[in-house]
């Protein structure tokens, strides 16, 4: 065989195998599936995701892109057919969702609750476990308050037990000014609110997640805890592919299916910071 035969199998040779790998890198980006899942910023922001979502990726091979922002938007992106799975906490939100058509099926997934956070000092002496008296005595003596303001699921906690407090009619609104003058809305994530009230020496109500991942704690410390009324219920939901065609149906009940599994509700009872649990799964039994 002269030399341009060999040169030119050899050229062949190489031009097949790099077709071969092309086609298999190009079968294996086919292969590849994400669903986006709107969430709140506390499962984000309290490091949950980081831990769940590779074991999902893992059991799956489903990617997840999470939008995490408050859960009254989070709702708002899925009514917009936005995301394939609504994963939020505000339990009356979420069965008007699933009312109104949106999901066929709410499913509970876990809970932990809310603390109140205040500076170490107490000034109104809001300590102990009855939240709607720590709340009348802050607005009694108008000590700074942050209240997230966002429409998220904590804010919409936050009103429930403002109404509570008797600073307003039965299902009206709360009005500010009798919140005390030092309440006020910063329209941001729990982060960011904590930070605020860090810097500022405020209260402010914070789910347990996020409080415990939360670095810049400066001088707060939790002051009101265990009351019934600070319990935070968790639901995860299939956005309606029957109203969103282009929606990935079968990704998100997967992901839905998995992480109320015994596998999943297992992860995420294993996700601790310094020894403590952060959420409690609750998923019933199948």
């Amino acid at each position: 065989m002269n030399l341009f035969l060999k040169q030119h199998r050899g050229s062949a040779g190489v031009h097949a195998l790099l077709a071969v790998a092309v086609f298999l890198l190009a079968a294996g980006a086919a292969r590849a599936e994400t669903i986006t899942m709107a969430s709140t910023t506390s499962t984000e922001q309290s490091g949950l995701f980081s831990h769940l979502l590779p074991a999902f990726k893992k059991a799956s091979d489903i990617d997840v892109k999470v939008v995490a922002v408050g859960t009254g938007q989070a709702i708002d992106m899925a009514k917009r057919g936005d995301a394939d799975v609504l994963f939020v906490h505000d339990t009356a939100a979420e069965e008007k969702f699933v009312a109104e058509g949106f999901s066929a099926r709410r499913y509970p997934v876990m809970y932990n609750d809310f603390v109140l956070v205040g500076p170490k000092a107490d000034p109104v002496a809001a300590k102990g476990g009855d939240i709607v008296a720590a709340l009348k005595k802050i607005a009694a003596a108008n000590a700074p308050f942050v209240s997230r303001g966002d429409k998220s699921g904590t804010d919409a906690a936050e009103r429930r037990l403002w109404t509570q407090a008797g600073v307003a009619e039965a299902g009206q609104p709360v009005p500010n000014e009798r919140k005390g003058t030092g309440y006020k809305e910063c329209g941001c994530g729990m982060g960011p609110a904590l930070n605020i009230a860090a810097s500022s020496g405020a209260y402010v109500l914070a789910d347990r997640g996020t409080w415990l991942s939360f670095k810049n704690r400066a001088d707060l410390a939790v002051l009101v805890e265990g009351d019934k009324r600070l319990f935070n219920q968790y639901g995860v939901m299939v956005v309606s592919p029957a109203k969103f065609p282009s929606l990935n149906g079968q990704g998100a009940q997967k992901f839905v299916d998995w992480v109320i599994s015994p596998a999943g509700q297992q992860t995420i009872a294993a996700y601790k910071i310094g020894g403590e649990q952060l959420f409690f799964p609750n998923a019933p039994a199948k």
